[in-house]
């Protein structure tokens, strides 16, 4: 049995062939998809975040809006850029949010990916210590959102407060309990799936990672799932870590899915996301679904996490992604056994 969700990037253009025109469509769509995919029965609707882009941003407003038009269906990121972050600022936000949503964030964070501006994070007031890099910064701020997770007080109180104050040190508010356990780490290498599983993230893998061994994604992605959980275990954590993959995966049950996917190829590829870091993207799946089921079954990484994150081309409109999230929910997961 597996979670599945969709993975949106929340593309918009002002192109006609696009059903996304706007950042208002983009987010509006978002929210209608959430409330699509629950009522097909899916266990997640998930949004990646990009600055300076066309693309989704900040994620807090739309979490907390698909919070309130849905019941059921778990929300999250793939991923919040963690260089970008006020982990004080963001931890109001993220708590805030998760209430609204009655305890069903499931928050990605990372260092995040290559941008559309050189060093982004400056205009928001972000540096780097002396010695350190912005990866390294990334890590510093999701340390710091992990602690303030925890709800213990280390404000010193006003004397003289407008407002009584509770005994002892002040905590962030609102304060939601549990998800500090609902964190995930997107990880691209070994390393840093290794460094979230002792400090008891769960592991977020994408369609992508950077490639230390020349294999192909999914045997690289098996492996530092393997690697993340040995860690976790010998971290002594006390509860069962999660873990997603993400897999652009497409059924081709009808001409319009065999007219946009149908000639997709069928391999990884190697290439360069970053000067000097080789990595390796991932294949997309589009076949008739006996075909597919056979070639998922081969893929090493979904066989070892326990939920799958759909990657949806968002700008194909509300009614084609629930498509193509049925599609896999009915003819596809009940014979890998995942339903």
């Amino acid at each position: 049995m597996k979670k599945i969700g969709f993975l949106s990037f929340g593309h918009w253009s002002p192109s006609p062939q696009s059903g996304t025109r706007s950042g208002a469509d983009a987010l509006l769509q978002s929210i209608d998809l959430a409330v699509a995919a629950e009522e097909l029965g899916a266990d997640g609707a998930y949004y990646r975040v990009h600055h300076f882009a066309r693309q989704l941003a900040s994620p807090f407003p739309l979490l907390a809006a698909a919070g309130a038009k849905t019941r059921r269906i778990e929300l999250g990121t793939a991923v919040i850029d963690m260089r970008y972050e006020n982990p004080l600022y963001m931890a109001e936000d993220a708590g805030a949010a998760d209430l609204i949503a009655g305890g069903r964030l499931q928050l990605g964070i990372s260092r995040g990916s290559p941008e559309q501006v050189i060093d982004g994070w400056r205009h928001f007031g972000y540096v780097p210590e002396e010695g350190r890099s912005d990866a390294d910064m990334a890590r510093r701020h999701s340390e710091i959102f992990l602690d303030l997770l925890r709800g213990e007080g280390f404000a010193q109180p006003n004397p003289r407060p407008m407002f009584p104050n509770p005994p002892g040190l002040l905590r962030l508010e609102p304060f939601s309990a549990g998800l500090r356990e609902r964190i995930w780490w997107g990880a691209a290498t070994d390393a840093t799936a290794v460094w979230a599983a002792k400090l008891g993230m769960n592991l977020q893998s994408s369609t992508l990672k950077f490639d230390e061994s020349g294999e192909p994604l999914h045997v690289q992605q098996a492996k530092q799932i393997r690697a993340y959980r040995a860690a976790w275990k010998e971290a002594g954590h006390t509860r069962e870590p999660r873990v997603s993959v993400s897999r652009s995966i497409f059924a081709l049950v009808n001409d319009m899915d065999r007219a946009y996917f149908g000639g997709s190829e069928g391999e990884d590829h190697f290439g360069y996301i970053e000067p000097e870091k080789r990595a390796v993207f991932g294949r997309t799946y589009a076949a008739e679904p006996d075909k597919l089921v056979e070639q998922l079954k081969a893929d090493e990484a979904i066989a070892e996490a326990d939920t799958l994150l759909l990657t949806v081309p968002n700008q194909l409109g509300v009614d084609y992604n629930a498509h193509v999230i049925e599609s896999i929910l009915k003819h596809v997961a009940p014979a890998l056994g995942w339903r």
